[in-house]
């Protein structure tokens, strides 16, 4: 492909208060940590993040408020070359914020508080049709009110506008219109969520990758963690090994999976050669700390791809 690829994102712009501990506490308990930090994140963001550092050109849609947290936020994206034309600031509201607890293994634990970008609504996203209208992909995710997601779906949709939805958080309530998409891509406790069973093992994801292709999506891909990821197009259902490496936080592990998975498609247009592309993607960010400090690039991906990093 001679140009960028082309992907709007519509979602949450969060700072995120990470603190690390030996383990996660059980309800109840008090423990110490043994650091903390301030990083921006937001599921939104850290995949616009990721596919702008992948190589596409990357238009975000979303809000912050008007806090001390806004301009950081916004700063951040504009430092990775994102249009930001279409970030909101919302007046007498505080910026989203996320307090994500990590522990030594890697595994998290988060609180999302959505401030702005709980304002988000389906006339913000009418007002940014044209920026989804002229994208090659769109981008979705659930930290936002779900109004605003299916208003995108259907502007993308009448425009032949190719969708991606990572279903996270998954609602209580699943609407029908969200299979309406041409990827999604959950983890197994959101497959488990949206379907109504346990999915933990490589056969059940590839039960729930097929269910969830019968419901209306043209393609699913359910991932597993260190069991690498389940893709179903209807036809075939097929098992993508995992990356062996070194879990030091999965925060942002399934937003880098998510962006590497659509940048890539556009890029190639072959479900199997993305689905290894987003595993390499999201492996890199489950090595390092932080949400968007954690999207790896292009380059990084090629060579583990490769077999150079271990």
């Amino acid at each position: 492909m001679l140009t960028k690829p082309r992907i709007a994102v519509l979602g949450s712009i969060n700072v995120d208060l990470v603190v690390r501990c030996l383990q996660l506490p059980l309800p109840g308990e008090t423990i110490m940590a043994t650091s903390s930090s301030e990083v921006p994140g937001g599921k939104g963001a850290n995949q616009a993040v990721a596919a702008a550092r992948l190589g596409a050109d990357v238009a975000m849609i979303g809000r912050v408020g008007d806090d001390a947290f806004a301009k950081h936020l916004r700063d951040n994206l504009d430092r990775e070359g994102i249009d930001t034309s279409r970030v909101l600031a919302t007046e007498s509201c505080s910026s989203g914020i996320a307090l994500v607890a990590v522990e030594q293994s890697g595994e998290n634990s988060i609180i999302v508080v959505p401030g702005a970008n709980g304002r988000l609504d389906a006339e913000d996203v009418a007002s940014a049709a044209d920026i989804i209208r002229g994208s090659d992909l769109l981008m979705l995710q659930l930290e936002i009110p779900i109004e605003a997601v299916l208003a995108a779906i259907r502007i993308a949709r009448a425009a032949g506008v190719r969708v991606v939805l990572d279903p996270a958080p998954t609602p209580a309530h699943f609407p029908l219109e969200l299979f309406e998409v041409d990827v999604i891509c959950p983890n197994q406790s959101e497959a488990s969520a949206i379907l109504g069973r346990e999915v933990q093992s490589i056969a059940d994801a590839q039960e729930a990758a097929g269910e969830l292709h019968r419901r209306g999506v043209k393609h699913a891909v359910v991932t597993l963690g260190a069991q690498g990821a389940v893709a179903s197009d209807g036809n075939d259902v097929s098992w993508f090994e995992p990356f062996s490496v070194k879990a030091i936080d999965t925060t942002a592990a399934g937003d880098a999976f998510a962006a590497a998975l659509a940048v890539r498609l556009v890029e190639q247009d072959a479900m199997a050669e993305a689905v290894r592309y987003a595993c390499a993607a999201g492996a890199l960010a489950a090595s390092r700390s932080g949400a968007q400090p954690a999207m790896p690039y292009h380059q990084e991906v090629i060579e583990l791809l490769k077999g150079r990093v271990r």
